[in-house]
C-alpha cells in the first residue's frame, strides 16, 4: 500500500463515508479549504493510480469507489505509526497518551477486560 498524501487521506476518509461518489460529490462533502474541481478530479485518479479507487464508467463521467477498506488501511496506518514514533512498542504508545491525559482510567481498563477477554 502506497503512502497518501494529507489531502488523499481526506479524499479517502469521504469516499469511504459515501462508499461511491462522483467528483462533484465529494466536492460538496468538503467543508475547508476546497480544491478546485479539476485538482479534485487529479487527486481522486492519483488514489486510483495508487490503488485504492476503482470506478464505474457512465460516458465520460466517472463513479469513484474505495477497493482499499478503511479498516484495511487503518491496520497499515497505525502499524507504521507505532513503528516510527513508539519504537514498534504498543505499551509505549499506550504510555504516551497516559502521559498526555488522552486516555483515562476506565479506558485502559476497558482496554485490559477486552484483552484478557480474548484470551
Amino acid at each position: 500500500m502506497e503512502k497518501l498524501t494529507n489531502k488523499e487521506e481526506e479524499i479517502m476518509h469521504i469516499l469511504w463515508k459515501l462508499e461511491k461518489a462522483f467528483v462533484k460529490d465529494v466536492l460538496a462533502e468538503i467543508k475547508d479549504d476546497k480544491p478546485h474541481y479539476n485538482t479534485l478530479s487529479t487527486i481522486i485518479r492519483n488514489l486510483e493510480e495508487k490503488g485504492y479507487v476503482a470506478y464505474y464508467a457512465y460516458g465520460k463521467t466517472h463513479q469513484y469507489y474505495p477497493i482499499v477498506s478503511k479498516e484495511d488501511y487503518k491496520k497499515r496506518f497505525m502499524t507504521v505509526a507505532i513503528d516510527n514514533y513508539f519504537n514498534n512498542s504498543y505499551k509505549n504508545m499506550v504510555s504516551f497518551f497516559a502521559k498526555e491525559e488522552k486516555i483515562s482510567v476506565d479506558e485502559l481498563k476497558e482496554i485490559i477486560a477486552l484483552i484478557e477477554k480474548t484470551k
